[in-house]
This record gives structure tokens, C-alpha cells and sequence, in this order.
């Protein structure tokens, strides 16, 4: 068997049990929601004093089998025109999906830019790197408000600044942090004899960087990437609940958690279209990852 043949084969079992390992930690965790229903305490209960034990009546804690029922009724009130649940949430997903992927290709730019400049100036590093840091702790419900604003007031060159895009703005804050400590790691790691070598070459910085360190950095921003798009999504939603921005998941949050009292399993119909859209952008990036790692090496964990 060839060498590629192998590593396709190795790469195929791979997608094989990441899959078993998904519908395996489903099932558990729809198992003990189940368990904890049937034995925890109607009204909740205390552990050392703190009340932390969630309550287990319907109102609060449905039946797997009640939410994924409500998927395939329709909205209230009931008409001809009116769609099934999970088409609402679905295309709430789907304009929440696009908007956390333009966050997340904004927050990668942004990102790889301050970790080239970091690695390539000393000082750069030096003086920015805390502020990237500090940023994240800067609360995004606070931010909300502001970049809200900016839309349909901020006119850059003539255009108009839409109200989507301070959303994927909003995403993109908490996507650049990953992407940018990441690919500043990966530019780091490259080896001392593949610089040399360069040196020797009389490259120049740009063709180190292109030819060498970027090559080297791989492996690192794979993963950044990863947390990037999970944080792009956590962003979009966040700020469509903040901003109130109508067509995204966001917003059938809240307007279905205005009826969780009558009716809590469609409550958690938003919250599955939520974690659809953390899965989809997921795969986008496992998907780029096949592409890019299919012919390296993967680094070896322990």
C-alpha cells in the first residue's frame, strides 16, 4: 500500500471515530439529562450550602423527546402561512452562520496582521501584545451598544455602514485574540536551521516569511483557527441578543425565551440552532484543515 493510500485511509478512520466520539457524547449527555430528570429534586436543591441543583419539573427541565417534537410543530398562532419551528431556525442559523463567518474572516486578517508585526518587530510585540491580551476582558455586552451605533451613521467613502456588519464586528473582537496569539506562536517556532538557511540564501524578510515561517506556523493556527470560529459564533449570537438585530439565532433567543414559561421545550429549539451553527463553522474549519494538513505531518500529541 502507498503512502498515500495509507494516509488516506488513516484520515478517513480518523473522521470515522471523530464522528462515533460526537454521537457517543450526545447520547451521554442526553442520557444523564434524562437520569438527573427522573431522580433530582422537583425544586432544585442545595450542596454545601449553595443552591446550585437545577430544578427538574417540565417548566424548566423538558423531556429530550418534548424539544426535539416542538421542532416539527409550527409557530403560534397557528395559520396557513406559518412555517414549522425548525424552518425558523433554521434560516435564523443560516443568517447567524453568515454573519459569524464574516466575523471570523475579519477577526483572521486583523489577527495574522498583528502577528506578523509582532514577530517582526521586537518593540511592536513588546507594546502591543498586552493590550491584546487586556482586550478580552473587556465585556462584549459593553461594546454592543457602541458598534450598534455606527450603524446607518457611519458613511466610509460614501457607503453605509449596515447593522449587520457591527454584529460581525462584534464576532470578529473575540475571533482575532486566538488567531493572532496562535499564528504568533506558530511564526515563532520556526527552527533555527531553516532560518540559517535562509540567511545563507540572502532571502529577504518577506520570502523568509513566506517560504519558511508561514510553513511553520501551520500547525499552530490550525487550532487557532478552531477556537476563533467558536468564539466568532459566541460573538454573533451575543450581540444579536445585545443589538436586538432581527433574522439571526440571537433573536429567536429572545423571542422564544419570552414563552419559556407556557412553552419551555421551544425555548431550547433556538438554543439547538445555537450549537448547529458552533458545529457548521466547526466543520468549515475542519474542513480547511483537511486541505491544508492533508500532505504534512501533524504534530504528535500527548
Amino acid at each position: 500500500m502507498s503512502q498515500i493510500a495509507r494516509r488516506r485511509r488513516a484520515g478517513s478512520g480518523r473522521a470515522v471515530r471523530q464522528v462515533a466520539l460526537f454521537v457517543l457524547a450526545l447520547a451521554i449527555a442526553a442520557a444523564l439529562w434524562e437520569l438527573y430528570k427522573a431522580t433530582g429534586p422537583p425544586e432544585g436543591g442545595d450542596v454545601l450550602g449553595w443552591r446550585i441543583l437545577p430544578r427538574t419539573s417540565d417548566s424548566a427541565m423538558p423531556h429530550i423527546w418534548d424539544m426535539i417534537t416542538r421542532l416539527g410543530d409550527r409557530e403560534r398562532p397557528l395559520q396557513a402561512s406559518s412555517n414549522e419551528i425548525w424552518r425558523v431556525v433554521l434560516a435564523g442559523g443560516w443568517y447567524s452562520f453568515r454573519l459569524a463567518l464574516v466575523g471570523l474572516l475579519i477577526g483572521s486578517v486583523v489577527g495574522v496582521g498583528l502577528a506578523v508585526l509582532m514577530s517582526r518587530f521586537g518593540v511592536v510585540r513588546r507594546g502591543l501584545l498586552p493590550y491584546v491580551v487586556v482586550s478580552q476582558t473587556v465585556p462584549l455586552i459593553a461594546l454592543a451598544p457602541l458598534v450598534a451605533s455606527w450603524g446607518g451613521r457611519l458613511h466610509p467613502f460614501g457607503w453605509e455602514w449596515p447593522r449587520w456588519l457591527s454584529v460581525a464586528v462584534l464576532g470578529a473582537f473575540l475571533a482575532f485574540f486566538p488567531v493572532s496569539v496562535g499564528t504568533l506562536r506558530g511564526l515563532e517556532s520556526t527552527s533555527a536551521t531553516s532560518l540559517e538557511l535562509m540567511r545563507s540564501y540572502a532571502a529577504t524578510w518577506r520570502q523568509t516569511l513566506r517560504r519558511v515561517r508561514f510553513p511553520a506556523a501551520v500547525p499552530s493556527m490550525i487550532p487557532a483557527f478552531r477556537l476563533a470560529a467558536a468564539a466568532a459564533v459566541v460573538g454573533v449570537v451575543v450581540a444579536e441578543i445585545s443589538t436586538g438585530l432581527r433574522g439571526g439565532i440571537g433573536r429567536l433567543i429572545i423571542e422564544y425565551g419570552r414563552q419559556a414559561t407556557g412553552d419551555p421545550a421551544k425555548v431550547y429549539a433556538a438554543v439547538f440552532g445555537a450549537a448547529a451553527v458552533g458545529m457548521a463553522m466547526a466543520g468549515l474549519v475542519a474542513a480547511v484543515d483537511g486541505l491544508v494538513m492533508h500532505h504534512r505531518r501533524r504534530p504528535e500529541t500527548t
